[in-house]
C-alpha cells in the first residue's frame, strides 16, 4: 500500500474526522504539519533494528552464559577426573546417583582373577585402569601365583602377568597379553569420603561376575591386618577366605608371621570371597578403594571350613593409596 502525503497539509473530511479551518494568523497557509514528510518511515525502521541487535547481543550473551553453565557442571572443556590419574567410565546423567547407574557404567572395568598355584587356585577380583590392560587387585589375590587368567565382563579371558606387587600394601599391579581398547574405571578421591555416604561394591565372590551389592561407608580409618604372602597362611589353600586382623582378634583363619598394617575404609556393602581386589565406588561412578577384606564367620562350629557369607564388616584399600603407590608397582619395584 503506497502512502499519500499530500504536500498542502490540508486534509479533507473524508480522511479527518474533525476537520477543522486555519486562522488567518497563518496568511492563508496551513500550519506546518507535526511531523516532516518522510520521516515517519525512517522512526519505524529504527525500533525494529534496534530490537534486532538487541535479540542479537542477549542471544550471544545467552549462548555464552549457556556455555560457560555447561563447562561449569562439566568440570570445564579441559575437564580430566578428580585422579589426575585416571580417566574411564562415567555414569549417564540420567542415572547419576543410583545404584543402577554405578554398575552399569564402572562393571566393564571390574573383572574376575583366577590365580593357580602350587595350594591350589584362588578366585579374586580387579580393577581395570588402562586400555591396554593395566589391572590393579591385592598383593594377596595373585601372590605365589604361577598362572594367572583374567575374565572380563563379557566373558573374554586373557591370560596375565605381574607387573609390580606392594605387600606392605597388599597391592598388585598385572597386565593382560594382547589386549587393547578395554573400558577404564576412574580414580576418584579418597580423602573426600565421609561416614555415611552410600556406595557401590563390584567383584565376583564365588566366582559370580560382576555381582553388585551397595551400602555405606561405616567408618574410617581402620586399622587392618594381612598375611604378606602365603606362605604361613592357613587360609590361602581354598583360595577364597584370606585371613585378616581386626580389633585385636583374627577372622577367616591365621595371618602367619609375615603381616602388613594399612588404613582402611570400612564398608557395609556385602563383601563376600572373591571380592577382593574389586572395587568400592562411590555414587559419581569413581573408585574410591579396593576392595581387600571382609569378616566371613563360620557357618558351623565344627570346624567344616565353609563360610557364611557377609555380616556387614568389610574393608577396602583407599584409592589415595592405590594412586601414590602407581608409579611403584608400573616400576616393579614393591616386589
Amino acid at each position: 500500500m503506497t502512502e499519500n502525503l499530500r504536500p498542502s497539509g490540508a486534509y479533507t473530511t473524508d480522511q479527518d474526522p474533525n476537520p477543522y479551518s486555519y486562522s488567518t494568523a497563518y496568511d492563508g497557509y496551513p500550519p506546518p504539519p507535526p511531523y516532516a514528510p518522510g520521516r515517519h518511515q525512517r522512526r519505524a525502521k529504527r525500533p525494529v533494528v534496534l530490537l534486532t541487535a538487541v535479540a542479537l547481543v542477549a542471544a550471544m550473551i545467552g549462548g555464552g552464559t549457556a556455555a560457560l553453565v555447561g563447562q561449569l557442571n562439566s568440570g570445564g572443556p579441559q575437564a580430566t577426573g578428580s585422579s589426575g590419574v585416571v580417566q574411564g567410565t562415567t555414569v549417564s546423567q540420567s542415572s547419576k546417583g543410583t545404584v543402577a547407574g554405578v554398575a552399569e557404567a564402572v562393571s566393564p572395568a571390574i573383572v574376575e582373577i583366577g590365580a593357580a598355584s602350587s595350594a591350589g587356585k584362588s578366585t579374586g577380583s580387579g580393577v581395570v585402569i588402562t586400555e591396554d590392560g593395566e589391572i590393579v587387585t591385592n598383593n594377596h589375590v595373585i601372590s605365589g601365583a604361577q598362572q594367572i587368567q583374567v575374565t572380563l565382563s563379557t566373558g573374554k579371558t586373557y591370560t596375565a602377568d605381574v607387573v609390580g606387587t606392594d605387600p606392605d600394601k597388599d597391592l598388585a599391579l598385572i597386565k593382560l597379553r594382547g589386549a587393547s581398547g578395554l573400558k577404564t574405571a576412574t580414580l576418584g578421591d579418597s580423602s573426600q569420603v565421609k561416614v555415611g555416604d552410600q556406595v557401590v561394591a563390584i567383584g565376583s565372590p564365588e566366582g559370580l561376575t560382576g555381582t553388585v551389592t551397595s551400602g555405606i561407608i561405616s567408618a574410617l580409618d581402620r586399622d587392618v591386618t594381612v598375611a604378606k604372602d602365603d606362605s604361613g597362611s592357613s587360609g590361602r589353600g581354598d583360595g577364597d577366605r584370606w585371613p585378616f586382623e581386626f580389633g585385636g582378634q583374627q577372622f577367616n583363619g591365621d595371618t602367619g608371621e609375615r603381616t602388613t598394617t594399612y588404613k582402611a575404609l570400612q564398608t557395609d556393602a556385602s563383601l563376600n570371597p572373591g571380592n577382593s581386589g574389586g572395587a568400592l565406588i562411590n555414587m559419581d561412578g569413581e573408585i574410591i578403594g579396593i576392595n581387600s577384606a571382609m569378616y566371613s564367620p563360620s557357618s558351623s562350629a565344627s570346624g567344616s571350613g565353609s563360610t557364611a557369607g557377609s555380616v556387614g564388616l568389610g574393608f577396602a584399600i583407599p584409592v589415595n593409596t592405590l594412586k601414590a603407590d602407581l608409579d611403584t608397582l608400573r616400576a616393579g619395584d614393591g616386589s
